[in-house]
């Protein structure tokens, strides 16, 4: 593997114009051509000039403030800002002459005559933009005395200054010292620009001018803030400062990594003082993200070093004792013996294994080796069937190809976006800055969604439509939405003829336009005005570019594959695919949700899509392994539980997932887990499959190891070692040496050697190798001999399957029901906050912003049952019960109630049903009939589970 060389992070001022004219220019005796649009700035950069600047940079657009970028152009009187001045052909550009070096001494003592001269102790210290440029124009005495200051507390007599201000350390991961601005707007510019908040603004004028966090009152946690660091990062003093700098001290190194959360796949620098991280810096050149971050990748890494990491082996023979630490050895010996003597007694089938979403493509492909390589047989599941399944399925039957069709930057081409089951601003926040920088431009948003979600209405966007369904009639929704466009001759005909059966669609057709499917007819079901239904079918259809996103809102229910096999045919019919703007987009839950599918995570599937049942497939793993693939589908994970219960499935390896909080129905999987015989549990913390493991295999994150992870645009990013892992191994290293202890001859000394293996034996990533990744910085597959450089556009000119396939949508309500006992319909979601089951986020300060679930109802449904903000409530289902408290808001409707899973206290999914996808057995989370009523605290199960809880979570002490 070649050594990865760091791109350079260098500011060139303003940002890249997109142009195919050119203008050639002279800029300090030097000729240079740049596209059209371009500043003298940018294209002075261009040829390694820097020109001085302090309000400008290359992520925000120009603006002209700080005046110290001036420049003199022969021919034309006056010191243009470069910065704000577009190159023009054949002019001549002095950038340094001695009128303009009088000029920026000037501007430059005007900046530090009001501000602390505390450089030798200050943390921006060695990372000061206002140092380097005082340095670079050549200042070396302030003419000026510091009389009216913002910066001293006190003046010359000792009173107090009505000028300064505290700093605000409100927020949990940065500071905001007024004393240092020098209100060159880059924070706030940030916060429109790239984040959209926009809660940032600059009070007062003139002399009086400060960066306010809204009101008066408000100061960075009580104001609109979402943290997500594009301020910090865009202040070129020490006024925004990550605390974590503060407190250690400035990096000295970095190394390039992929960050853990989301499916967004953003790049980051990690910088550190020895092996000492301080601080997450999104990486300007990371493809999915752009050089932005949300608050969970920029600052919420501290989990990798909290105080409830497990860091040495553990063992027990019931989950009744105690935890006992043991050697790594003697951990490997043991779990070996209990699995080996599990199917010796109850048979080879017995025993299987849970990849996980959180780790890397390397090691999801080593564990589903474990079970067909080692174990023999295909019980292998993970968690993302049990979210994203359903898109496997649908687009695979309709366009050939299990994985969204665009890249990121293709929302900057979209006329018209559809969202429907997903709220990007909550889960993939990254993504979501993208898409509203885009509506700012003028794309219209559709949004399809039970609640009214940040995406319906925030600052500078509102939603051209926003259709708030009954839960659980996605499929009557997006059919209705068909029918428009079909009964008013609102398709692509030309692309549905050229790019998919014709024949095929005619019967669809006539399908979707029997007066059932009308938006009339559904309304009853929707409970969607036919009106906007219609209104909302005929934006996408004729509004140009049309693209669709979507997510667990979508997949989770019992006709989640018919939803995207639905969403599909809208993006089919309108010929909305093969090109930028366009395309069906799942948007993927966690970090590697993609990849553990690539990696043949499912029971039935193989590494790259491919039927276990298919001789020609298993012989290659065969040849390769020298063991025989049973060519039987094995268990999902209902499947294993209900298994256990039968008495017939004892063995479990689970790497990086806690199905007790995660999976539907807590008290069916607390039921299948305690009738195993050995349950492996391999993770960072005691989680809540813990409590009922046998052996615990610590864990190693994602700053401990290399690898790649594949996010939600097929785009297979490096995660590189930023230390050594805090518990001795990696975790592609822990499950080989428990293959070992299996008595596999695995000997692998690098994931570059396990990504050869998959590369070897995956048609899709045939042309993937770490030295083509460090290259080109990520690669999207299909990348092989057609696609050598990776596919950023799927399905250009033909779909993968050959002709695109419309497949008949028929609504099927689900048996989930409402009724007397439980009349209102829960579904359940995420906070931007928090993460999945919270292992990670609950340990750092991201807790500040949502320290417990609560259950969102509406006025109307709280008055009737006697519920006021704040209060205990019981929340009973068909399933169980369980207590949170309630907050009013009419982001519900009447009848919906909704609430996150990121708390094992609440257990939401105590609550949730065992119905499925008819095809995937994706798990029905979003459509559960409830109760809701007035409560005094925890429930009787509550206390139960968190007794039991205590009592497996104990350590011997060491002997």
């Amino acid at each position: 593997m070649k050594d990865f060389i760091i791109p350079s992070d260098r500011d060139f001022g303003t940002p890249y114009v997109r142009s195919t004219a050119t203008v050639t220019l002279n800029i300090d005796g030097f000729d240079v051509t740049v596209p059209e649009g371009t500043s003298i700035m940018r294209a002075a950069a261009e040829i390694g000039i820097t020109v001085p600047k302090l309000c400008a940079t290359d992520n925000l657009e120009a603006f002209g403030s700080c005046r110290l970028c001036l420049v003199e152009i022969e021919g034309r009187n006056g010191t243009p800002a470069s910065c704000t001045t577009p190159v023009t052909p054949g002019i001549r550009v002095k950038t340094q002459t001695g009128k303009l070096k009088d000029l920026r001494r000037g501007v430059m003592e005007l900046y530090i005559s009001d501000h602390p001269l505390d450089c030798l102790t200050c943390s921006a210290n060695g990372d000061c933009e206002l140092q380097d440029m005082a340095g670079a124009v050549g200042l070396r005495d302030v003419r000026y005395e510091a009389i009216d200051t913002h910066f001293r507390a006190k003046n010359n007599s000792g009173e107090a200054n009505p000028q300064w201000k505290a700093k605000d350390e409100s927020n949990p991961y940065f500071t905001y010292d007024p004393a240092k601005c020098i209100v060159c707007s880059r924070c706030v510019r940030a916060c429109e620009e790239v984040q959209g908040t926009f809660a940032l603004t600059i009070e007062g004028r003139g002399f009086d001018s400060r960066v306010s966090f809204g009101a008066k009152t408000d100061d960075a946690l009580a104001s609109d803030c979402v943290s997500c660091g594009a301020c910090v990062q865009a202040c070129p003093t020490a006024t925004l400062q990550e605390k974590s700098v503060i407190e250690i001290g400035t990096p000295e190194r970095s190394v390039i990594t992929t960050c853990a959360y989301c499916g967004v796949g953003c790049q980051f620098k990690a910088e550190l003082r020895g092996d000492e991280l301080v601080r997450m810096v999104p990486y300007k050149h990371g493809k999915a993200n752009r050089g932005h971050s949300c608050v969970k990748g920029r600052f919420a890494y501290g989990y990798a070093s909290h105080q409830d990491r497990i860091l040495s082996p553990m063992i027990r023979d019931s989950i009744n004792d105690p935890w006992k630490e043991v050697s790594w050895a003697e951990a490997m010996e043991f779990a070996a013996n209990r699995m080996k003597g599990i199917i010796s007694k109850y048979g080879q089938k017995s025993v299987g294994v849970i990849t996980s979403s959180r780790c890397t493509n390397e090691e999801t492909y080593l564990v589903q080796k474990l079970t067909r390589g080692v174990f023999l047989n295909n019980n292998t599941d993970t968690c993302a069937r049990v979210c994203h399944s359903p898109t496997g399925y649908g687009l695979g039957q309709t366009l050939g190809t299990s994985a969204g069709t665009q890249d990121f930057d293709s929302v900057e081409h979209t006329d018209v976006a559809i969202v429907i089951g997903a709220n990007p601003a909550s889960g993939h926040p990254v993504f979501a800055s993208r898409l509203k920088k885009r509506l700012r431009k003028g794309a219209k948003l559709i949004v399809i969604d039970p609640r009214r979600t940040e995406m319906v209405d925030s600052p500078h966007i509102r939603a051209a439509h926003h259709l708030a369904l009954t839960p659980g009639t996605n499929v009557a929704m997006v059919t209705a939405l068909a029918h428009v466009i079909v009964t008013e001759k609102l398709y692509n005909e030309e692309f549905i003829r050229t790019r998919c059966d014709w024949d095929e669609f005619q019967d669809y057709a006539e399908f979707v336009s029997r007066p059932n499917h009308s938006p009339e007819a559904v309304e009853i079901l929707t409970g969607v005005k036919a009106e906007d239904v219609r209104a909302a079918a005929r934006t996408y259809a004729n509004g140009g570019n049309g693209s669709i996103y979507y997510g667990l809102g979508v997949t989770e229910h019992s006709q989640g594959s018919t939803t995207v096999i639905g969403i599909a045919n809208l993006a089919m019919m309108t010929g909305n695919i093969g090109r930028p703007g366009v395309g069906v987009n799942p948007l993927r839950g966690q970090n590697n949700v993609q990849g553990s599918c690539d990696m043949g995570s499912f029971p039935h599937e193989l590494p790259g899509y491919r039927h276990v049942k298919n001789d020609d497939v298993r012989a290659i793993y065969e040849n390769l392994w020298g063991v025989k693939i049973d060519n039987e589908p094995g268990l999902r994970i209902p499947n294993m539980l209900d298994a256990a219960v039968e008495g017939t499935f004892k063995g479990l390896y689970c790497q990086g997932e806690d199905i007790l909080q995660s999976d539907p129905d807590t008290k069916h999987v607390t039921a299948g887990l305690a009738a195993m015989e050995c349950v492996i549990v391999h993770d960072l913390f005691l989680n809540e499959t813990a409590n009922y493991a046998h052996v615990f295999f610590p864990g190693s994150s994602f700053l401990e190891k290399d690898g790649t992870f594949t996010n939600a645009e097929r785009r297979i990013n490096m995660v590189r070692k930023v230390m050594a892992p805090k518990q001795g191994y990696a975790d592609w290293e822990v499950t080989q040496m428990f293959a070992q202890a299996m008595g596999a001859n695995w000997n692998y000394t690098h994931p570059v050697q396990i990504m050869e293996e998959i590369a070897m034996t995956t048609p899709s990533f045939a042309g993937v190798s770490y030295d083509k990744i460090e290259e080109m910085g990520s690669v999207q597959w299909p990348c092989n001999d057609k696609a050598p450089q990776g596919t950023p556009l799927m399905h250009v000119d033909a779909f993968v399957r050959g002709k695109g396939r419309f497949i008949n949508t028929e609504y099927v309500a689900t048996d989930e029901r409402t009724g007397p006992r439980f009349p209102l319909l829960l579904t359940t979601g995420r906070i931007l906050s928090q993460y999945n089951v919270g292992a990670q986020t609950r340990r750092t300060a991201n807790s500040t912003w949502h320290a417990e679930d609560v259950l969102e109802i509406h006025p109307h449904d709280a008055e009737v049952r006697g519920v006021k903000e704040g209060d205990w409530v019981r929340l009973a289902s068909r399933a169980g019960e369980t207590t949170l408290r309630a907050t009013l808001t009419d982001k519900v409707n009447p009848g919906v109630v909704y609430t996150t899973f990121h708390h094992p206290d609440t257990q939401a999914n105590v609550i949730t049903t065992d119905f499925s996808d008819w095809a995937t057995n994706c798990p029905e989370y979003k459509v559960t009939a409830v109760q809701v009523a007035p409560s005094n605290g925890p429930s009787e199960w509550q206390e139960e589970y968190n007794a039991q809880a205590t009592l497996s979570r104990r350590i011997a002490a060491a002997e």
